[in-house]
């Protein structure tokens, strides 16, 4: 498995768990966020968009984080050989994007592109932790049948337990020799 889909709302790990997964099979690490968001958090039509991702997973290894499923699964999911979501209650995962964009914040880190986080980011009704919310909301009513019809193996990670246990199981099986085992769909 050398192409692999990470989805999760913001806050969920899946740039962390995308990263690892990208030194265990050696293969590039594709943020769709920095391909997403040009300066000044600007965003490119559509077709651009997908351009620009159809380049970034050109070659026969690719560990992709990020969502957008509307421009995203028909460009990349099918070409996937699995997808993980990080599907973590939100009493996780808030506090865990409150405290990454404090921290970025309060650091002036800059992400993709020139951008900075601001303290509009935490604040009021477009901060990223209300986007999380209702991210979270969408991604349930529309993941289990995208990833149905994605014909594509998927595994679906509730806890940051199953998410731990699964990716130890997979570096366990993708450093195998070959024919000794395939990395599967682990306890969700």
């Amino acid at each position: 498995m050398r192409r692999i889909v990470v989805l999760g709302v913001s806050g969920a790990g899946k740039s962390t768990v995308a990263r690892r997964l990208a030194r265990v099979v050696g293969s590039p690490h594709v943020e769709l966020d920095a391909l997403q968001h040009g300066p000044g958090w600007s965003t490119p039509p559509d077709d651009e968009f997908r351009a620009r991702l159809a380049a970034a997973t050109e070659g026969p290894a690719w560990v992709v984080d990020g969502n957008l499923a509307k421009l995203t699964a028909d460009v990349l999911w099918h070409r996937a050989d699995l997808i993980v979501w990080l599907d973590l209650p939100l009493r996780v995962v808030l506090p865990r994007l409150a405290w990454r964009s404090a921290v970025r914040i309060a650091r002036r880190t800059e992400l993709w592109n020139g951008n900075r986080e601001t303290p509009a980011f935490l604040v009021g009704r477009n901060s990223v932790l209300v986007w999380a919310v209702k991210a979270r909301r969408r991604h349930l009513a529309e993941y289990p049948g995208l990833l149905a019809r994605a014909g594509v193996p998927w595994v679906r990670l509730r806890s940051t337990a199953a998410v731990a246990r699964w990716s130890a199981g997979f570096s366990a099986v993708s450093r195998r020799p070959p024919g000794t085992g395939r990395p599967g769909p682990a306890s969700r």
